[in-house]
């Protein structure tokens, strides 16, 4: 079948590449053709552990001929049993889980306005977040987002959200109201340019949200689960947030999201205030259970330390290479960023060619997202790459 007939019952609201992926294992994927790629998107941060991990799938293997699906009706030891680790590694309470970082962001917000209504008997309910951020594709998760790009066509948004400049303290102080309830945030803003975040300011939007008496939110979809080097970027910066979403990583490709949250937010929630039917299903919690093993019993997180060490000098390297080309390299972790002054689009079309597999952030930053079992040959040979592109281009 070719990729133009297999398309005309899908609605077209994907720019799609042109290659139709049909097998991945490790930091490889293959096409139908069996040409093979190194993919260093981990599929937009998702496929942390590379492409069905072993330790994964034999979970995996094992619950499907388990129990697949029961409801949230029952209780769920799996749920109990990720819950309890994710609380463990976080310093949180309580956790809920559903299907995707947008469902996830969406119950955050839902969490912080129920919080500050039902809880503490106040009526707030603005969100403020940063413009650039990315939260998700739900009519409250993409009010949230601080793009127009993925608001148009939508009128009319929802009320309740304000959207102002990132790393601006002055901005953050004049946006909180009477009528503000959260901020919410992201450490890196990973589809905005790949921008982290001000430690100085982060801790004082911490401190501006204990002083106004409203929660912080961190969006944790992209950075969580060791993306940055330890569990939760949050903990790079020394605050603790109130609420923060979790998702991508967390189900190492299963689709699995969550929230988790201090306790006493958590009281916002009740019997019959937000639900799911999939959210939390075994498969997922499964699959949860055993990313976490495996990054800890691998001690994984060290070695995303050392591979963003190797891997950000490397484009260092290439910026003093081509300083013309090259204007910024910048990131956490292994989720990272290469401001070119050429088509971020032009340089991810040539490294396909070449076999290599790359993201962007806007129309002028190359986003590079590796797994965390990606070795320094494969950090050289994107590398090498990547110059011999910019400079041809």
């Amino acid at each position: 079948m070719s990729m133009a007939t297999a398309s005309i019952h899908l609605m077209n609201n994907y720019s799609r590449w042109p290659v139709r992926l049909v097998k991945g294992q490790g930091n490889t994927v293959w096409d139908e053709a069996g040409r093979s790629y190194l993919d260093f998107t981990s599929g937009l941060g998702v496929t942390s552990l590379g492409h069905v991990p072993p330790s994964v799938a034999k979970k995996l293997h094992e619950q499907i001929d388990t129990l697949w699906h029961s409801s949230n009706l029952f209780e769920h030891p799996l749920q109990e049993q990720l819950a309890a680790k994710l609380c463990q590694v976080s310093g949180l309470d309580r956790a809920f889980f559903c299907n995707s970082g947008a469902e996830a962001n969406e119950a955050a917000i839902k969490l912080a306005r129920r919080y500050a209504q039902r809880v503490k008997g106040e009526e707030r309910y603005e969100v403020i977040t940063f413009q650039q951020s990315f939260h998700g594709r739900t009519l409250a998760t993409l009010t949230a987002t601080g793009q127009e790009k993925v608001k148009d066509g939508f009128a009319p948004l929802p009320d309740g959200f304000k959207s102002i400049p990132f790393n601006d303290s002055q901005a953050l102080r004049n946006a909180i109201s009477d009528r503000t309830c959260a901020v919410m945030l992201e450490l890196v803003q990973g589809e905005g340019g790949v921008h982290p975040a001000d430690p100085a300011w982060v801790k004082e939007v911490r401190q501006l949200c204990d002083e106004h008496g409203i929660l912080l939110i961190i969006d944790e979809v992209q950075t969580g689960i060791g993306r940055t080097g330890d569990w939760f970027a949050f903990q790079q910066y020394g605050i603790k947030p109130d609420i923060i979403s979790v998702a991508k990583a967390l189900g190492s490709g299963f689709p699995v999201g969550g929230i988790l949250a201090d306790s006493h937010v958590a009281e916002g929630f009740a019997p019959g205030s937000h639900g799911t039917t999939f959210g939390g299903n075994p498969l997922a919690m499964a699959a949860g259970i055993a990313t976490l093993e495996t990054i800890e019993q691998e001690q994984l997180l060290v070695k995303v330390k050392a591979l963003h060490q190797s891997l950000f000098q490397r484009l260092q390297q290439i910026q003093q290479a081509v300083p013309d080309k090259v204007k910024a390299v910048r990131g956490r972790g292994l989720l990272l960023g290469m401001e070119v002054t050429l088509p971020a689009a032009d340089i991810l079309a040539a490294a396909r060619e070449q076999g290599v597999l790359l993201l962007q952030a806007g129309p002028q930053v190359v986003r590079l997202l590796p797994s965390f079992v990606t070795t320094e040959a494969e950090i050289d040979q994107v590398a090498d790459l990547l110059l011999s592109i910019i400079r041809s281009q």
